[in-house]
């Protein structure tokens, strides 16, 4: 059968992720990578998240926790949200929230809720790749985000006139952006919500990586400063996806969308049509070791992960060759290279997986337009100090040629 002759139009722009073909060279012990981007397992609280399993699965939780729930999502679990939520400056109660399979399941139907082919989503330059992958799949058309420039709200809906459609929402991985590494200031958070009060269109609001903050001062949330404007979440534009996959452990799958109940409902909805409900027994359990040690825990990450960025940015000082520039995030798991002009990332990728057998992620996936080839994205997170100093010894050796 001729699979292609009956798939939708929506199935030609879904792609192979490249960071997921990546995480395979994990297996091959000589490559040195800073390619995944994921948790250190060796820092998940295995024996917090064993007893909890251990204790619900025993004693009187274990119907509810292997029965059909509701699509909302565990309301204690939802509770304890809320209350983290209010911590950060969004004052909120458990309605506001949906529990969903990762913020990346947030970030699909928030794509389906709101786009119809040749709709355009505002982004940044890059973006999460994962985001572009939701968002492909319902055919909408990208263009730049830049909140700080002098790009008019006007100038935007006429684009997206020309493209076939309208503005339906701006799209921003806030803190400590995948893949960048940088956070966005408070002055372009508060103009991105001007720019969405002209437009009349919603703001996602990805906030993955909001715990790890290592320095600096942190920045209230888009909805936190939305609500201080509006009074209200019931009046805010902003759906904040928040996620416990950098915090606890990505493999439960437990992410939740923080918003006004009108969308919410709607959410809900599409949670019903999707999968029901996200698995029971993970959100009791996650939500036992959230209240337990979820402060201490994240206190250790920050300690941990600060000290391996710590020593990547001295490695990147001390092994890059002139012309190669970095960020300096204050927090989350990447560092971003631009390369000198003229080379390729995914050339370098080649070429490095032949001879230094150092991983990384080639930039131009993370650009809407495959643009600006000659960046790259190195993840820190996995890496000991050993493997920072060999590796950007060879990817400072490649960079040279």
């Amino acid at each position: 059968m001729k699979w292609d002759d009956i798939l939708a139009t929506r199935a030609s722009r879904m792609k192979a992720s490249e960071i997921r073909e990546l995480l395979k060279l994990l297996d091959q012990p000589d490559i040195i990578s800073f390619a995944g981007g994921i948790p250190d397992p060796a820092l998940f609280p295995k024996a917090e998240f064993a007893a909890a399993f251990s204790d619900v699965l025993s004693g009187d939780q274990a119907t509810a926790a292997l029965q059909y729930s509701v699509s909302e999502g565990y309301r204690p679990l939802r509770e304890w949200i809320a209350g983290q939520m209010a911590d950060i400056g969004v004052p909120c109660d458990a309605e506001n929230i949906l529990i969903t399979s990762g913020s990346q399941q947030a970030l699909d139907y928030l794509g389906k809720l709101m786009i119809s082919p040749k709709d355009t989503v505002l982004c940044g330059w890059p973006t999460y790749l994962g985001a572009l992958g939701a968002f492909n799949a319902y055919e909408p058309t990208y263009d730049r985000l830049d909140p700080m420039s002098n790009r008019s709200a006007e100038d935007y809906r006429i684009a997206a006139q020309a493209a076939g459609g309208r503005v339906k929402f701006a799209y921003l991985s806030v803190d400590f952006a995948n893949p960048t590494g940088e956070t966005i200031a408070r002055a372009a958070r508060e103009a991105v919500i001007d720019l969405a009060d002209a437009l009349d269109i919603a703001i996602v609001e990805d906030a993955a990586y909001q715990t790890l903050r290592y320095d600096g001062e942190a920045v209230p949330p888009i909805l936190a400063l939305e609500i201080a404007r509006k009074g209200s979440i019931e009046a805010c534009r902003t759906l904040y996806c928040g996620s416990f996959s950098k915090s606890l452990a990505p493999g439960l799958r437990v992410g939740w969308v923080c918003a006004g109940k009108e969308v919410i409902s709607k959410l809900v909805l599409m949670k019903q049509a999707a999968d029901l409900h996200s698995s029971t027994a993970n959100q009791i359990v996650t939500h036992r070791v959230a209240r337990d040690i979820f402060a201490p825990h994240v206190t250790k990450l920050r300690q941990v992960y600060g000290a391996r960025r710590d020593h990547l940015l001295a490695a990147l000082a001390r092994e890059m060759p002139e012309g190669v520039t970095w960020t300096k995030p204050e927090g989350g798991m990447f560092v971003w290279l631009t390369l000198p002009k003229g080379m390729d990332g995914a050339e370098l990728l080649a070429k490095s997986l032949a001879t230094e057998r150092v991983a990384f992620v080639p930039g131009r996936a993370f650009y809407a337009d495959g643009s600006n080839g000659n960046t790259l994205r190195l993840s820190f997170s996995c890496a000991d100090e050993a493997a920072i100093d060999e590796g950007m010894k060879r990817l400072g050796r490649l960079i040279r040629g």
